[in-house]
């Protein structure tokens, strides 16, 4: 594995560093501010030079960013970010790379680069805003939105099945997934500092609410009255409790992971799983990416971290390795290396 390229900053950085002189034009309670306000946070933190971070977007209110975060930035077009963030990292892997995007245009119009850029494991950070509704263009159904949901695009309710974030990025062979919530600004800095810690592709899924077109439609999980019952907090190393008083766990079940009350029905407090994010098999993550209401609690925080070689590497490696084979050094060498003649 190559040691990482990306410069420290010999100063220290403050959130002021990164915040933009552009008017931020998301409506008023949008989540999208608390996500820009924990990057704010987060990337004095990480702790590289200003001029070493990157962002990139497609299209969509969450592709504004780049206008809103004062980094070096790549507005794309729609569905392209990861595209146009692969050649980036390629041509410069001296830089942070950070991809903004939506639900609709990383899944849908961008879903074949979303997918394609995971299984690479590229170094690069996506944050993912999942309002499970497309607000720039006013409405319709999107990737995630839940089926029956009534939209501007389907006004008898969806007859899509949803795409559940978490499962497209196991399923592409994903090295890193995590999910929070928009009110959680506090996970929200811990979960982006890990992301920019790991080497290859980080997904952050952001619940996040859109006031106008989808307002709580994450409040299954959100509302007060819910919350304790339908939010498992992982922590790496730490038993899977939830509950107002922990008092409730998961525990795996033959196949199938379940909800449990300790001191119920003979469960003890060894009955419930620790989670462990480093594990490289996939499976048990997977089935904590796929857990939900009316069941089980959404599973928040680092899900999988797991450690893979990446593309951006081993791109490097074979690039240094060609050089030191071929007999061509320079320009000279290759234009001399054929069959020549001389015009007197």
């Amino acid at each position: 594995m190559i040691t990482n390229r990306i410069v420290t900053s010999e100063k220290s950085l403050t959130k002021e560093d990164f915040e933009s002189d552009q008017m931020v034009k998301w409506c008023p309670g949008c989540g999208a501010h608390a996500i820009l306000k924990s990057v704010e946070n987060v990337f004095p933190e990480i702790g590289y030079k200003k001029e070493n971070f990157m962002f990139v977007s497609g299209i969509g209110c969450s592709s504004r960013f780049p206008y809103y975060v004062n980094t070096y930035g790549f507005h794309g077009i729609h569905g392209r970010a990861a595209a146009i963030a692969t050649g980036v990292k390629l041509s410069n892997p001296g830089l942070s790379v950070w991809i903004a995007t939506g639900d609709g245009d990383s899944m849908a119009i961008g879903g074949n680069h979303f997918i394609h850029i995971i299984r690479r494991n590229l170094d690069v950070n996506i944050i993912l805003f999942n309002n499970q509704i497309y607000g720039l263009t006013k409405g319709q159904y999107s990737p995630t939105t839940p089926i029956g949901g009534i939209t501007r695009t389907s006004p008898h309710g969806t007859v899509e099945h949803p795409f559940v974030t978490a499962g497209l990025v196991m399923g592409s062979q994903g090295t890193f997934f995590a999910r929070v919530l928009d009110t959680n600004i506090k996970m929200m800095n811990e979960v982006m500092f890990e992301a920019a810690r790991h080497d290859g592709t980080s997904v952050i899924e952001i619940l996040q609410n859109c006031i106008i077109f989808a307002d709580k439609t994450h409040a299954k999980v959100t509302e007060k009255e819910v919350r304790d019952d339908f939010q498992l907090h992982l922590r790496h190393g730490e038993r899977m409790l939830y509950g107002k008083n922990m008092e409730k766990g998961i525990q795996l079940k033959g196949t199938k992971l379940q909800g449990v009350t300790v001191g119920l029905n003979g469960v003890e407090m060894e009955d419930i799983l620790i989670h462990d994010q480093y594990e490289k098999n996939p499976g048990l993550h997977r089935m904590l990416g796929k857990m939900g209401p009316p069941d089980l609690p959404v599973a928040l925080g680092v899900i999988r971290s797991a450690e893979f070689e990446t593309y951006d590497d081993m791109v490097e490696i074979q690039i240094e390795s060609a050089r030191e084979q071929s007999e061509i050094k320079c320009m000279d060498d290759l234009l001399k290396s054929g069959e020549t003649f001389e015009v007197k």
